[in-house]
């Protein structure tokens, strides 16, 4: 058993902040000695050790109990998923180790990834998972293999104007960890179909509508609706970047025709300046 006086000499950590987690429930002592002093086993030097792994990310007390707590979570998946996020901050800073060498040197190539190598890894893994065989199948067919569709994959989402367009979805869901969580749990084909079949509804009602000024009540009501179910449908924590990109969709020159064509003449420009002027004012 080690006292509070031996844990904070051993970590680093202070007696005050071993206190406060006591106090919190996040690390209590193994037990307590006849004159009240807080003592730790092995088992709870290993729990600090956990706390501070996730502290290293600058992740919220709360959160970190939250995790600690959740009685499926064994050791080793606590363990494997540090590991994960270490492995993804140590290829951060070496990224940014090598930019700075780089602008030493006079190369000033400046580094805006948004997702590591191990991150983007997961991501196709993800997708491979999920997407229809019958896609994966025509995919695996293009490329040759898994290997070599993975490869490409990777070679296109670490691309800087890729990860650049990346910035903008992941400030929609709020943040990068929410964008991954959303992204390694996609939602079943069952439910995706249920969203479809309600925007389809939206847009119907929309062009409905089309004769009315696109800042018009009856108008504004729709594209409420519209960005509440996009909203849902992505997970996201704000809607009103992702509705502006719909809108610059349907302002596409090779979209238009086929939007016209489904809902009348002027359709993917009604809905453009619909969604324009609903959020442009938000």
């Amino acid at each position: 058993m080690r006292t509070v006086k031996e844990i904070s000499d051993l970590t680093g950590i202070s007696v005050r902040t071993l206190h406060y987690y006591d106090e919190i429930g996040l690390l209590k002592p193994t037990k307590k000695s006849e004159a009240g002093y807080r003592l730790y086993d092995d088992k709870a030097l290993e729990t600090l050790q956990q706390i501070l792994f996730f502290r290293e990310f600058d992740i919220p007390l709360k959160e970190i109990k939250a995790v600690m707590e959740i009685p499926a979570l064994e050791r080793n998946q606590i363990l494997t998923m540090q590991r994960k996020m270490l492995i993804a901050k140590k290829e951060r800073m070496e990224r940014l180790i090598a930019s700075i060498d780089d602008i030493m040197k006079g190369e000033n190539k400046m580094d805006f990834a948004i997702f590591s190598k191990t991150e983007i890894q997961e991501m196709f893994q993800t997708m491979l998972e999920h997407i229809p065989e019958n896609i994966r199948n025509i995919a695996i067919k293009e490329f040759g293999s898994i290997e070599q569709w993975k490869a490409h994959y990777m070679e296109v989402v670490s691309s800087e104007k890729m990860q650049k367009s990346y910035a903008k979805v992941v400030e929609w869901y709020g943040g990068k960890d929410k964008f991954l969580s959303v992204a390694q749990n996609p939602i079943s084909k069952e439910v995706a179909e249920s969203y479809n079949k309600r925007l389809e509804d939206i847009l119907q009602k929309l062009i409905a509508k089309q004769d009315c000024a696109v800042d018009s009540f009856e108008v504004k009501e729709i594209i409420g609706q519209y960005g509440f179910v996009m909203k849902q449908f992505s997970q996201i924590k704000e809607e009103k970047g992702l509705m502006l990109a719909q809108a610059q969709y349907y302002r596409n020159e090779k979209i238009k025709p086929m939007i016209d064509e489904k809902y009348g003449e002027g359709a993917s420009d009604f809905f453009a300046q619909a969604i324009e002027s609903f959020y442009e004012k938000v």
